[in-house]
């Protein structure tokens, strides 16, 4: 008998014999079986998860163009202000976006999930925090444009406030939920005037006002439908471990001239902050920002308070690497995602009012020391 390498054949008389291939090559088959299965899986199935990076950047002293795009022909001034005396500016106010891959429709893939996991410029999200369940990519898309409105305009008033102008200011009912005590008493258009005897100006000195009311008592509204002015009574509710009145509220402006934001296909409120620093640079004399590159982020209301956001992790790194911007401004409500994440190169400054902000400016636009300014934790 002769014997054969492993795969060969055997003689045993006049027949061949098949040796059965080792135990090594059938493990290391049904292994390379295992790995393409599972590179399907994670190429082809999709997760239930979204992946948040970073997004355009828009200079608000330039056009609504995107930072680092070719020039366009057709690109618009982004802030605008007719019919008053504007000054040149320099250097960029910018304001940041995150981009969402994926969405209840078209899920990103497992791969794609893997991938995005080890990069610190990238958030992995479960689908249900970025679209609630039951909302449509169309719906989550109409809500953020209104919130984006509404940011403009709160914005606007936020600017004007801090350069000395005085013009109407009203909360008002944009909203009631049905079944809740408010349905009953409001109707959309009241304007809230007051919560027991203190006069509210914007939406957060109302939540604070029914807040401290409390559930246990009613609450007397100062209310103005149709030019008069009368008082009714609310009892709060608890909803989501929150004091609520049961209505969605928003502010009525009626500005001294026309301030135009021209910015398509951006939605959400965090611009606030950024779209009123651009305002008050263009209605100012000398550069606001000292001709640098500054980068910022936070909604703001009309008193100027500046508000969390989503995403900051993305944006910070949208500030630098498409920005090109050294010094930040950030939400302080923000800084436990800020801290121990900023990335190399980038000076970021913890704000809580546009006139925290307008500090961080006015020491970077001089010169001078930023060190006892506020600053998120190293962590």
């Amino acid at each position: 008998m002769t014997l054969f390498s492993d795969d060969q054949p055997t003689l045993q008389g006049d027949e061949p014999v098949r040796v059965a291939p080792p135990r090594r090559v059938i493990v290391g088959w049904v292994a390379i079986g295992v790995a393409v299965v599972l590179a399907l899986v994670l190429a082809l199935v999709p997760a239930p998860f979204v992946i948040e990076q970073p997004g355009p950047v828009f200079n608000t002293l330039g056009t609504d163009q995107q930072v680092g795009a070719p020039p366009a022909k057709d690109a618009k001034e982004l802030i605008t202000i007719p019919g008053q005396k504007t000054y040149p500016t320099s250097g960029s106010l910018d304001l940041l976006t995150v981009s969402v891959v994926g969405n209840p429709e078209q899920r990103p893939s497992w791969f794609e999930i893997a991938g995005a996991w080890f990069q610190p410029s990238k958030a992995v999200l479960p689908l249900e925090t970025v679209f609630p369940p039951g909302t449509t990519t169309e719906q989550s898309n109409a809500e953020n444009a209104a919130l984006m409105v509404d940011s403009q305009q709160d914005a606007i008033a936020a600017a004007l406030n801090e350069l000395g102008y005085t013009f109407p200011e009203n909360v008002a009912v944009k909203q009631l939920i049905t079944g809740t005590p408010a349905s009953e008493v409001l109707k959309v258009g009241d304007e809230i005037a007051s919560v027991n005897g203190t006069t509210v100006t914007s939406i957060d000195a109302l939540r604070s006002a029914v807040k401290a009311n409390g559930t246990e008592k009613a609450a007397e509204l100062g209310i103005v439908r149709d030019g008069a002015a009368s008082t009714v009574s609310i009892t709060p509710i608890e909803s989501q471990g929150q004091v609520v009145l049961g209505i969605g509220a928003g502010m009525d402006y009626t500005f001294p001239f026309d301030v135009k934001i021209q910015l398509n296909n951006v939605g959400g409120p965090s611009a606030g902050q950024m779209f009123a620093l651009g305002i008050m640079d263009k209605l100012t004399p000398g550069a606001l920002n000292g001709g640098k590159r500054i980068a910022g982020t936070g909604t703001i209301d009309n008193a100027g308070e500046i508000g969390p956001i989503g995403g900051i992790r993305q944006k910070m790194y949208a500030a630098r690497d498409t920005g090109k911007a050294a010094y930040f401004l950030a939400p302080a409500s923000n800084c436990d995602e800020v801290s121990g994440h900023i990335p190399s190169g980038l000076k970021v400054f913890a704000v809580k009012t546009l006139a925290d902000s307008l500090k961080v400016l006015e020491a970077v636009r001089g010169g001078s020391s930023t060190a006892d300014l506020p600053t998120c934790p190293a962590g």
